[in-house]
């Protein structure tokens, strides 16, 4: 079921896309960390697929606020064992 998970995927980046380029700029900076929250839940869907990279995007979402956190935070890598 490969292709589902691609099409979710798909799904998930381009709605994402969109907000980077149509609405975000009319938002101002206002992302506390780096990467920023929209560039997270991308690279988070690309690391661990659509269920897991979303709820991670989601949940950094929540963090952004005046009494959360600030600064580097990357999307953790999976331990690729071979």
């Amino acid at each position: 079921m490969k292709w589902l998970r691609d099409i979710f995927s798909f799904l998930i980046v381009t709605l994402v896309k969109f907000y980077q380029v149509a609405i975000s700029p009319w938002l101002g900076k206002s992302c506390r960390y780096q990467p920023t929250c929209s560039r997270y839940m991308i690279e988070a869907v690309e690391e661990w697929g659509p269920l897991k990279g979303f709820w991670m995007g989601i949940k950094r979402i929540g963090r952004c606020h005046p009494w959360g956190g600030e600064g580097y935070d990357p999307v953790p890598k999976k331990n690729n064992e071979q």
